[in-house]
């Protein structure tokens, strides 16, 4: 698989995510894939149940992708997930192997407020933009 076709893998991916589309969301997962939770010390094996895990959580969530890079079996997609109107900020680490995922990281963390001993030195952008 060449990366245009796992871009556009992962591309319907986070629009089945957004859209809460449990079966088409986990149609890139590898039978024995697992996903790593490393803040909350979880990991759960196999496509059935990381998908499991997805459709029980209960929240209303959206996802905003700010950036995905990588290539050949290893991709990286930053990405705002809002839970009922919160937002964390996410790092998915995905790693591939004949074309699917093999393994993935999920990395959140939330919004702070900038410190004013930098205010001087940085300008500030919207967390929703696209580079």
């Amino acid at each position: 698989m060449d990366d245009r076709a796992v871009r556009a893998a992962l591309e319907r991916h986070w629009e089945a995510s957004d859209a809460s589309d449990f079966e088409r969301e986990h149609d890139i997962y590898r039978d024995e894939a697992v996903l790593d939770y490393p803040q909350s010390g979880e990991r759960i094996r196999g496509r059935h149940n990381i998908q499991q895990s997805r459709t029980v959580q209960p929240n209303k969530k959206r996802f905003a992708i700010r950036r995905m890079i990588g290539g050949g079996d290893l991709w990286i997609t930053e990405y705002i997930l809002t839970y009922d109107d919160r937002p964390s900020y996410v790092v998915s680490i995905m790693e591939f192997r004949d074309g699917l995922v093999v393994h993935e990281t999920q990395y959140f963390a939330d919004r702070f407020d900038p410190a004013p001993s930098r205010a001087h030195l940085v300008e500030h952008v919207d967390g929703t933009s696209s580079h």
